[in-house]
């Protein structure tokens, strides 16, 4: 199964980069596209600059990369209770090139943080909204104090968090 995994966040050590890619990588059968945000350059949505300059090619490129797979794994950065802005541009300016931009592929929503909350605040934002832009969302899961809870090589550390992490993922292989 070819997973398009990524982290909400242009980040350069982000955290949600790095959960999203290791639960991706627990999906039976996966072939893994790690997808850096920061190779995505977009100028801020707005309708007058998409009527002055049309959809930038890398809107296009996101859609298409969605398109060329057969599942999404995305973990979402939560800055002020919302997305994080660069992944909020570029869902705007995506969605203008189709808007069920999720194209019907099955979803695992992940969100972390260093807080005890984990992303829990733009988890519910994504859930209400990305079934409706074509998101078959299979399951959900937020992990609070990522520091705390997550470690590279042994991945969830709280025994509890992971095995509700492992039911998140078993939800992709049906």
């Amino acid at each position: 199964m070819k997973i398009l995994a990524f982290g909400a966040s242009t980040s350069s050590e982000s955290i949600n980069r790095q959960f999203a890619n290791f639960a991706a990588n627990q999906i039976q059968n996966a072939q893994v596209t790690d997808l850096d945000l920061r190779s995505l350059s977009l100028p801020l949505y707005s309708s007058d600059e998409e009527q002055a300059n049309g959809i930038p090619d890398d809107a296009r490129r996101l859609f298409e990369l969605i398109g060329d797979h057969d599942a999404v794994v995305i973990s979402l950065a939560e800055h002020n209770g919302s997305y994080a802005a660069a992944f909020k541009n570029l869902y705007d300016w995506a969605s203008r090139v189709e808007q069920k931009l999720w194209q019907g592929k099955p979803m695992l929503l992940l969100s972390t943080s260093p807080g005890p909350r984990g992303g829990a605040t733009v988890m519910e934002a994504a859930k209400a909204t990305f079934p409706r832009m074509g998101a078959d969302l299979r399951a959900s899961f937020s992990l609070p104090s990522f520091y705390d809870n997550f470690d590279v090589n042994q991945g969830v550390l709280n025994a509890d968090l992971a095995a509700q992490l492992q039911s998140a993922i078993a939800a992709m292989d049906t």
